[in-house]
């Protein structure tokens, strides 16, 4: 089973950006994506052969996830525990046979750490409610954080950033240590790629990226980790796609 995430950046722009040559191209069986930036009915992102479900922010043009599958769920959730986090359409959750596929777009810690308090919450609730799941899960989307310093080009200058803070790491730690595992990292230890880079700066032209875009996998399901990939050479967004080959 072929998974991508991609955090758009905006479908309506993305798509004006190559990203239908890249969804053909990659054939993915679930396509799950962060920041469509637009509520139903805004443009036709129907696409043949795929189910699709969404989730919009209250607010205009902000945050907003969808997902893009060729099977049927058996059931989709929309945000966690009593749809919390449904006003910024944060979490799709779909149920297949065998496994969840959580979707998420993380919050922004935002300049000054003003929103972090509201980050620390967040993260304590996808956590706990992914651990009263009762099959395996996959999760995968923009997590909004670098997790090590290999993560992340300049981690000395970024210590009290949004994304790199010890409180938002510390997180990540936990959840990973809760029973899940980083894919990529797993297979991959020691190797250094990126999968969001600020506008600013010619930051992409200079790789000084940070990886914050995963796919998490319950430990149980270790084995299953075939493949995981970032997409680094594809543009169309500040963020690249990243994928996971997973056998369930």
């Amino acid at each position: 089973m072929k998974l991508v995430s991609w955090n758009v950046n905006g479908i309506r722009a993305c798509k004006e950006k190559g990203f239908m040559d890249f969804f053909n191209s990659i054939d993915a069986d679930i396509f799950c994506i962060q920041e469509t930036k637009m509520q139903e009915g805004q443009a036709d992102v129907d696409i043949p052969g795929y189910y699709r479900y969404m989730s919009s922010a209250i607010k205009k043009g902000y945050s907003g996830t969808m997902v893009y599958t060729k099977e049927k769920p058996l059931s989709v959730r929309y945000g966690l525990k009593d749809g919390k986090y449904n006003d910024e359409g944060r979490v799709i959750i779909c149920e297949y046979d065998k496994f969840y596929l959580v979707n998420v777009y993380t919050p922004n810690s935002q300049d000054g750490l003003k929103r972090l308090d509201y980050r620390m919450v967040y993260e304590d609730d996808l956590r706990n409610y992914l651990l009263s799941l009762d099959k395996p899960v996959v999760l995968c989307g923009d997590l909004n954080v670098a997790h090590e310093r290999i993560d992340i080009k300049n981690p000395d200058s970024n210590q009290r950033n949004a994304g790199f803070t010890i409180e938002e790491r510390n997180k990540m730690t936990q959840l990973l240590e809760s029973g899940f595992i980083d894919s990529y990292r797993y297979l991959y230890p020691t190797k250094v790629e990126y999968s969001w880079w600020s506008y600013r700066f010619n930051a992409r032209a200079n790789n000084a990226g940070w990886r914050i875009d995963y796919f998490i996998v319950s430990k149980d399901k270790l084995d299953s980790i075939k493949e995981a990939k970032i997409h680094t050479g594809v543009y169309g967004s500040d963020h690249c796609p990243v994928e996971l080959i997973f056998e369930i």
